[in-house]
């Protein structure tokens, strides 16, 4: 499928998703406007540090009852858990909520955040809803859309599909970062590209952010701090 490792991944989880965001477009500036969350995501734990996966990716409903029989319901949640746990790991999952007002039901809480740790997920990007604050695994990373106290009639739609999160389009193991700021897609051709991006826009940022620190700072040493960053390649 492709050479990116877990290691490669784990290399990347060293910075936040904004830091990730601006070497994206340094590296492919067509990226800029898109391929990122631009809503507003609830994290869990936002003190946990970023993550970086493989996407496996599925719809919920949890408004009205599936229509299907409890049988073809059950079925349809074992094969989830099967398509969830596949190589390659680590893996994020991606969940759009389908329903008319998203989070109705939330699939997420204590029992769903210990399975999918234990199965080797790192964690979620969800426009829907989660609940158990306290008691969910310690660790999982889950940005949802909002808090909630019911599960309603929650169930799995579709497994294996593009989905659309917050504008955030990905499909079966597209690469996600995320944390408490948001998730972006990484194109497989840039993952490795991304940290000599960050090492650059870092060397370029801290001339302004000395000067802008320094006793006197003014326009005219901002535009000479701003003109040095431009020379830094």
């Amino acid at each position: 499928m492709t050479n990116i490792t877990a290691d490669d991944l784990a290399v990347l989880t060293q910075w936040d998703t904004p830091t990730i965001c601006n070497a994206l477009e340094e590296v492919m500036p067509e990226r800029r406007g898109h391929g990122f969350t631009t809503e507003p995501l609830v994290p869990l734990d936002p003190d946990l540090p970023p993550i970086c996966g493989f996407a496996r990716t599925t719809t919920i409903r949890a408004a009205e009852p599936p229509n299907e029989s409890p049988a073809e319901t059950a079925a349809k949640r074992a094969a989830y858990y099967e398509y969830i746990a596949q190589q390659p790991m680590p893996a994020i999952v991606v969940i759009q909520d389908l329903d008319p007002r998203p989070g109705t039901g939330a699939f997420w809480g204590e029992v769903q955040t210990n399975i999918h740790k234990g199965l080797g997920v790192a964690g979620c990007v969800t426009n829907g809803s989660f609940r158990d604050v306290t008691d969910s695994a310690r660790g999982f990373n889950l940005l949802g859309g909002r808090i909630g106290p019911s599960h309603a009639y929650v169930h799995v739609v579709d497994i294996d599909c593009q989905v659309t999160v917050y504008g955030l389009t990905v499909s079966t193991n597209d690469i996600v970062h995320a944390d408490r700021h948001g998730a972006v897609m990484v194109p497989l051709e840039a993952v490795k590209k991304i940290p000599a991006a960050v090492d650059l826009i870092a060397r370029r940022e801290a001339k302004i952010i000395a000067a802008a620190q320094a006793p006197g700072f003014d326009v005219e040493k901002l535009k000479a701090a701003m003109g040095a960053a431009k020379d830094i390649h």
